[in-house]
């Protein structure tokens, strides 16, 4: 019987620098210096944490991270809304509990 490894393949970033700007802004905000205040404004906002486009949309992520986002293609979109949602699984335990509401599916 044979059975196959599926590998993901590696997508090519086609924006290095937009993406780069995007990746960082994600990447300050799940800091560890600064993932509270970002669950805070998230909280303040009536936002869920994996609404990514809305949180991009109110600026949250910072004023110019969302044009630098739709200048991406799509390929480069979708590499930045997993990168969002693997950062959001990573907060610690304890914040996520503390910030459960933004967690929330419902």
């Amino acid at each position: 019987m044979l059975t196959a490894l599926r590998e993901q393949g590696v997508i090519p970033v086609t924006d290095p620098e937009s993406f780069g700007a995007v990746q960082a802004a994600i990447e300050a905000a799940f800091s560890a210096a600064r993932v509270q205040d970002f669950l805070k404004s998230l909280l303040r906002a009536g936002l869920r944490i994996r609404d990514f486009e809305l949180v991009l949309g109110k600026g949250i992520l910072g004023a110019p991270t969302a044009s630098q986002y739709n200048r991406l293609g799509n390929g480069d979109q979708g590499l930045i809304r997993e990168f969002y949602l693997a950062s959001l699984e990573q907060v610690a335990p304890e914040l996520r509990v503390k910030f459960s509401k933004l967690y929330a599916y419902y």
